[in-house]
């Protein structure tokens, strides 16, 4: 492979890459497609899945094959007058509420981590270092991930170098690239140290069991208390964060997905009277719309500003 081609490379997310290649998979070897493909071809594509998948996995799945045609020097069939029209009506035709993860909120961050909090003691009284290796490493991925307002990907990508531990004041966290960090310029993202559900402390106390000194932060622990050398794969946050939901008796976990730290935090922040650009810029969205998309005015919110509206409106009030 060229320096180009390292280049190249290395200008892609390995999760954009990875989703690209899957999706290229599924035209192939699920629909039988072949590659390069004409605009008919894909127009029936889209149909066959217009009523099981959702709007914007149908979008990424057309990303997917326009890169792939662009990349091999085919021209695209997908920006056709056709294929928009064809979105358009599967839009009509299958408008469905987008399907969000539930906010894990603070009452619930509590609850999961007393829960942790005692399995933590639980297990180092029995001398099971393996279980306390997990807990202790579950109870950082769930604090940071809430009060930093971390995406999976960011959490497994995180590496000890990388990451500064002032502790009367909080931690920075380095990320060479993030969603947000549309640039590839790499961001410095800090967390305070807290009274309590303190994520600086969590983590802190996670590095020293563990015995960290470089690398990945979060690895995966076997049966007998041996640590990968590798991170965590992104995927298994979520099935992670539901069995610890469910065994600190959460209901419902099934509504819960890692996204729910991010909207969980971003609704407490908003409720604490923080501003909306503050919050964007500590969570490191681009615009309003990518916020606003993490928040949900409170049905009690909502209920008092009609409120004022009719009182503003009354003429007794005059």
């Amino acid at each position: 492979m060229s320096n180009v081609d390292d280049y190249l490379k290395a200008a892609e997310r390995q999760n954009t890459l990875l989703s690209y290649a899957s999706a290229i998979r599924h035209f192939e070897e699920e629909w039988k497609g072949l590659l390069p493909a004409s605009s008919d071809a894909i127009a029936r594509y889209l149909a066959d899945y217009a009523a099981t998948l959702s709007g914007n996995t149908l979008r990424h799945r057309l990303a997917a094959l326009s890169r792939w045609h662009l990349d091999q020097g085919f021209a695209d069939p997908t920006k056709t007058t056709t294929i928009r029209q064809l979105l358009k009506g599967i839009r009509t035709v299958h408008n469905t509420p987008e399907n969000r993860a539930r906010p894990l909120d603070l009452e619930v961050l509590e609850r999961v981590d007393g829960w942790l909090v005692e399995s933590i003691e639980r297990s180092q009284r029995q001398g099971d270092n393996a279980s306390t290796l997990r807990f202790t490493r579950d109870r950082s991925l769930i604090l940071l991930g809430f009060w930093r307002g971390f995406r999976s990907d960011e959490l497994v990508r995180l590496t000890v170098e990388n990451v500064q531990i002032v502790s009367t004041e909080g931690m920075t966290c380095y990320l060479e690239r993030s969603k947000g960090d549309r640039q590839t310029l790499g961001k410095t993202y800090k967390c305070p140290s807290l009274s309590r559900l303190c994520p600086v402390t969590a983590f802190a106390q996670w590095v020293a069991l563990a015995k960290l000194e470089h690398g990945p932060v979060y690895r995966g622990v076997d049966r007998w208390g041996h640590l990968s050398s590798k991170a965590m794969h992104p995927n298994s946050l979520i099935p992670l964060l539901r069995t610890m939901l469910s065994l600190a008796g959460v209901p419902e976990v099934k509504e819960y997905s890692s996204h729910s730290l991010r909207r969980g935090f971003a609704g407490w922040a908003r409720a604490s009277g923080w501003d909306i650009k503050d919050l964007m810029e500590y969570v490191g969205w681009q615009d309003i719309k990518s916020a606003m998309r993490y928040l949900d005015t409170p049905d009690a919110e909502l209920q008092n500003r009609f409120e004022q509206g009719l009182q503003k409106g009354n003429p007794k009030n005059e």
